[in-house]
C-alpha cells in the first residue's frame, strides 16, 4: 500500500532514490512486454557497468550491441533490437528462458519499468523528463511542446512554465527566435 502512494505522489522531481524504491526487480508478464517488443535506454552510467559485466570495452558493446537513438533532440543508446520483418523486436539482452541477460548491470530505465503496477507509467514519464526532454536546449522543449499538444501526457513539476519559467525566453524558444 506504501508503495501505490508513492507512486500516485511521483513527480518529474521525485530523487532517483524514491523511484527506486518503486521499482522492484519483477519478472513477469506486464513488466517483460518492454523487452519482447524493445529495450530500454542507457543512461551514461549505464554503459561502463554494462561493458564491465560483460567483459567487453565500452566501444565493443557501443558498435556491437547497443544502437543510438535520439528523442526529444536528445541522443541516447538502447540495446540493439532484434527485429524479424517487424517494426519491433526483442532485446538483444532477452532470452525468453532466463529473462534479462544483463539483469545485475540493468539500464536504469529497465529498472524502473514496472508495467504490473498502476504508477508504471508514471516511472516511464519520470524517466523520459529526466533523461530525455532538456529544459536546456531550445530544440528539446520545442519538441517536448509538440508530444504535450498532441496529447503526451506528463507529471507534476515538468509543464512547460515548470521547465521554462521565465515567460520571455519559453516565448521566444517556442516562437523559434531562440535556436
Amino acid at each position: 500500500m506504501e508503495n501505490k502512494k508513492q507512486g500516485e505522489k511521483l513527480t518529474k522531481n521525485t530523487p532517483l532514490k524514491e523511484v527506486l524504491k518503486l521499482a522492484h526487480p519483477c519478472k513477469c508478464e506486464a513488466c517483460t512486454v518492454g523487452c519482447r517488443h524493445g529495450s530500454g535506454f542507457l543512461i551514461d552510467d549505464d554503459i561502463p557497468k554494462i561493458a564491465k559485466f560483460l567483459n567487453v570495452s565500452e566501444e565493443v558493446l557501443k558498435k556491437e550491441l547497443l544502437e543510438e537513438v535520439e528523442k526529444f533532440n536528445t541522443k541516447r543508446y538502447r540495446p540493439k533490437i532484434i527485429r524479424k520483418d517487424k517494426p519491433y523486436g526483442k532485446c538483444i539482452f532477452f532470452d525468453e528462458e532466463i529473462g534479462c541477460r544483463v539483469h545485475e548491470a540493468k539500464p536504469l530505465e529497465c529498472k524502473v519499468s514496472m508495467g504490473c503496477k498502476g504508477y508504471g507509467e508514471k516511472l516511464s514519464l519520470w524517466f523520459m523528463l529526466n533523461h530525455f526532454v532538456n529544459k536546456d536546449d531550445a530544440e528539446s522543449v520545442r519538441q517536448y511542446e509538440s508530444y504535450l499538444k498532441s496529447g503526451g501526457k506528463t507529471l507534476e513539476g515538468a509543464e512547460l512554465k515548470d521547465l521554462v519559467p521565465d515567460k520571455e525566453k519559453l516565448r521566444k524558444i517556442l516562437s523559434f527566435e531562440i535556436r
